[in-house]
């Protein structure tokens, strides 16, 4: 079991939006501003954890000023590469980080370079591996000349850069004390692996080299995007989330709480295949098919197994998500440790509309094959088959008849439709008019506007999708109406909330939801307001750190972030806006 000292967590917790990202694919990590690599993942996303300070364990990787000091730090230009600069009492250290590029599914490299830029350096380096969320000490602790090797539960480490250093605590964690004089460089490297390690360590200056290359050449110039910048360091957050396999991961976190001890804290280090849906779709509307490719070929090879059973999320692997369970860890403060998610056995009807948008965009760029054809077939038949069921829909709450899964699945049919055979075509306007019709009797408030549900008149941001997906057209009065309503009743001071809790004020009951503002920003722009639909844009692009990183929500009146990160379906709206804003 963790062994939790009553000494408190190794490293102070922050805020946030003052973490950092590292991303290669297959895991990631998360970096403090002291620092700390506190989160992390091995050898894979949804494996168990290495580090995880930021969750309340012990385990953590931390190179940090022993001078006081002020952090800041930004990304190398479209990359997830990160460099923390420290300025201290003595002068200014940098140190840069990475999880060297394309990742490798079975083994994890940790890039770490350490420089004093103006003035000496003095740091500490601490390296203390914890498996299995915290379970699992380092063991087998050996040094050869400069290169440290060990295991930690299943997985063989090799620390290289760190000779130095001394064992502490039973050979469980190893620390340094490192100086520099002004213009010296130090370098680590920490690999990771779930299997014995090749003789030969990682040479620090090639592992960079690569890494910059690829980082590189894998964001495109994205020129046809408001606020570039921001929008290809969106782009480099949803190339990090996205594995060899294809599969993107939700979030590179689990836990982080979405308010307070408020009992909402999830493990969002799957695929769920609706954010994978929007990240393709925000890459065509970029003109970038390699994200949209893989978004394809994943949802795909999903559709052709599962069929009508298709879940909502799976691991990278297209394993099933893990059923929830609690840790034996504090946690990060205000939320509790899980992993796995109840989503996995959750029917939710709006995916197969959401598959067939994507596969409608993947067509008009002529990148469907014949298998792909056949996924949106299966896709079409499994909404034929199942559109009359009750389902979880997009917020993942009880089985109703959830007015926006409906009109999503309408969407996919008529966006395919568009794309296919004249009989196949026939076949599936026919289906999206019946669905339509039914749910314009059963789903339609007096007064002219979608609402949540057939049992629920309250309006929800989700069904702003409707207007923007072609469910319905944009002058529908349908469309108009509701996006009235919803401006009116679900947003503040240039902030949007996903529905209606209670009768508290909508910052009581939780956080902006990141999602909704760019919802409303892209519904804006379709009714032709350009100007307020620009300003939506800005009011939620803002809501971040300076990592540019979002997570799922936002509190407005502390302006802090919350919930997990990074959020993929957030920066994939946040994408796909800054390219239809532009355009118009």
């Amino acid at each position: 079991m963790a062994n939790h000292s009553s000494s408190g967590p190794p490293v102070p917790f922050y805020p946030l939006q003052q973490y950092a990202l590292l991303a290669d694919g297959e895991r990631a990590a998360v970096v403090g501003p002291r620092g700390d690599i506190v989160w992390m993942c091995a050898p894979r996303f949804d494996n168990g954890s290495i580090f995880s300070a930021l969750i309340g364990g012990q385990g953590v990787y931390s190179v940090s000023p022993t001078d006081p000091f002020v952090s800041g730090g930004c990304y190398d230009d479209a990359s997830m590469i990160w460099t923390s600069r420290w300025t201290t009492t003595a002068g200014m250290t940098e140190c840069r980080d990475a999880l060297a590029y394309p990742g490798d599914g079975r083994r994890a490299v940790v890039l770490r370079r350490v420089r004093a830029i103006d003035g000496p350096s003095s740091l500490d380096v601490t390296l203390h591996p914890r498996g299995d969320y915290d379970n699992e000490a380092m063991t087998d602790v050996h040094r050869r000349g400069d290169i440290w090797t060990a295991r930690c539960g299943g997985l063989y480490l090799r620390w290289s850069g760190g000779g130095a250093a001394h064992a502490r605590d039973a050979g469980t964690r190893l620390t340094l004390h490192l100086d520099l004089e002004q213009g010296q460089q130090h370098d680590f490297v920490l690999e990771i692996s779930d299997r014995p390690l090749p003789a030969e360590h990682v040479a620090a200056d090639t592992a960079w080299r690569a890494s910059e290359s690829t980082w590189r050449s894998a964001v495109p110039a994205l020129d046809g995007c408001l606020s570039r910048a921001d929008a290809r360091s969106s782009y480099a957050v949803l190339r990090g989330l996205t594995s060899s396999t294809g599969g993107m991961v939700a979030a590179a976190t689990t836990s982080l709480p979405e308010r307070a001890e408020a009992g909402r804290n999830y493990d969002y280090r799957y695929v769920w295949i609706r954010d994978q849906c929007f990240a393709g779709i925000a890459a065509a509307a970029v003109g970038d098919d390699p994200l949209l490719d893989a978004a394809v070929e994943f949802v795909t090879a999903r559709l052709l197994e599962h069929g009508d059973q298709l879940s909502p999320a799976y691991t990278t692997r297209a394993e099933p998500v893990p059923r929830q369970r609690h840790l034996d860890l504090p946690g990060y403060p205000g939320g509790v440790d899980i992993v796995g998610n109840h989503v996995t056995n959750q029917f939710q009807l709006d995916i197969f509309g959401e598959a067939l948008q994507l596969f409608a965009i993947a067509a008009q760029r002529d990148r469907l094959d014949a298998e792909h054809w056949q996924a949106a077939q299966v896709a079409a038949a499994a909404i034929s088959r199942r559109w009359q069921e009750p389902d979880a829909g997009i917020w993942e709450l009880e089985n109703r008849t959830w007015t926006h899964s409906r009109l999503t699945v309408v969407g996919g049919l008529r966006a395919i439709a568009a794309n296919a055979p004249r009989d196949e075509a026939g076949t599936w306007i026919g289906l999206a008019d019946r669905i339509l019709a039914d749910t314009s009797t059963q789903c339609l408030s007096a007064d002219g506007r979608w609402r949540r549900a057939a049992d629920d008149d309250a309006v929800d941001a989700a069904l702003l999708f409707a207007g923007i997906r072609g469910s319905v057209a944009v002058d529908d009065p349908r469309t108009i109406a509701t996006l009235e309503t919803y401006l009116q009743d679900l947003t503040v001071d240039g902030y949007a909330y996903r529905f209606r809790h209670d009768a508290r004020p909508l910052a009581d009951a939780e956080g902006s939801f990141l999602l909704c503002g760019f919802l409303v920003a892209l519904a804006l722009q379709q009714s032709g307001q350009e100007l307020e639909a620009r300003g939506w844009y800005e009011r939620t692009r803002a809501a971040c750190g300076p990592s540019l990183i979002f997570s799922e929500e936002f509190d407005v009146r502390q302006r802090y972030m919350r919930g997990n990160m990074p959020q993929a379906f957030v920066h994939a709206l946040m994408l796909e806006t800054s390219a239809r804003l532009f355009t118009h």
